[in-house]
């Protein structure tokens, strides 16, 4: 990316809050229709898709989960199933498949080529054919991320990305972890340098508010500085971590012990965030069985008046 686009990003970025709707850039995010919706990320019954996967979107489907967030996609399989076969289960369910997990990363970009590889079209195509409106990205190399030269150039692609997913009516996404929060290049944040240096009309952020925290950021403080960005949020509570690899761990929503204010934060992303896509994902459990855990999260998601 030449300095000139890349200076054009970040002041649009960081001109965001103070334009408001005003700007181009936002009247061009306000323009994109999104059905609001609350779905569930599948990794967090992992262990019950990797045993029976039909019988675990039957258990979510009789729960009145009708969006569900994959977080499978191998060999052009999601979860066993080929693009259409996996649609038409889900249709059979009443359900549908709005986004989607594949780390993007650097076997999907030919640089000899200046172009993706097949690898990353195929992921886009059939992303397509799910019917998602969103193709995201859950993670980023080390190796990139290390670099900011290397990560520069990654957020170029990332953008070249949400080019390709316009050309099937969709948007590139990207889900943050802990790192964007805790790791600088050259004194600035990782996250900063990402949603400065992308555009926010092809590259939409999916903001994990539960990852987040971890690495030290702040989710309100966060949504208040890039605003419009955050057209998915990954819904979920903390609780001190039992395992000791981290400071916390997800739970049940509404029994956190404080970290974060869950129902404050999903009515914030309504309201400032520009979310859409509220969905949910808890991947430590404190002993309780995880589909008893999502049946519990809609039903709280429900009495705060998301359905």
């Amino acid at each position: 990316m030449n300095q000139s686009r890349r200076s054009f990003l970040r002041n649009s970025a960081m001109g965001l809050g103070a334009l408001a709707f005003a700007s181009p850039t936002l009247q061009a995010l306000a323009a994109v229709k999104y059905k609001k919706l609350v779905g569930v990320q599948l990794y967090s019954v992992r262990d019950d898709m990797r045993k029976d996967p039909q019988a675990t979107l039957n258990a979510l489907a009789e729960m009145g989960y009708k969006y569900v967030e994959h977080a499978n996609y191998i060999g052009r399989k999601f979860y066993g199933w080929e693009a259409k076969e996996f649609k038409k289960r889900l249709d059979d369910l009443g359900m549908k498949m709005p986004s989607g997990h594949t780390v993007m990363g650097k076997l999907h970009w030919d640089d000899a080529k200046n172009d993706f590889t097949d690898l990353w079209k195929y992921t886009v195509e059939d992303a397509a054919v799910m019917g998602q409106e969103l193709v995201i990205s859950p993670s980023i190399d080390m190796g990139i991320r290390k670099d900011k030269n290397l990560l520069l150039k990654y957020m170029d692609i990332f953008n070249k990305s949400g080019e390709l997913c316009q050309k099937s009516g969709m948007r590139f996404g990207y889900h943050n972890h802990d790192f964007e929060f805790s790791e600088k290049l050259e004194g600035e944040l990782l996250y900063d340098i990402m949603l400065n240096n992308t555009d926010p009309t092809l590259v939409a952020q999916q903001l994990d508010i539960g990852n987040m925290i971890n690495g030290g950021g702040i989710p309100a403080e966060v949504m208040k500085k890039f605003p419009g960005r955050f057209v998915s949020m990954h819904v979920k509570d903390e609780v001190p971590s039992s395992a000791g690899h981290e400071k916390f761990e997800s739970t049940v929503l509404g029994k956190g012990s404080g970290q974060i204010d869950v129902q404050a934060l999903v009515k914030l992303g309504d309201k400032e965030g520009g979310t859409k896509h509220f969905i949910i994902e808890q991947e430590a459990y404190q002993g309780l069985k995880p589909l008893d855990c999502m049946k519990e999260n809609i039903a709280i998601m429900r009495g705060w008046g998301y359905k």
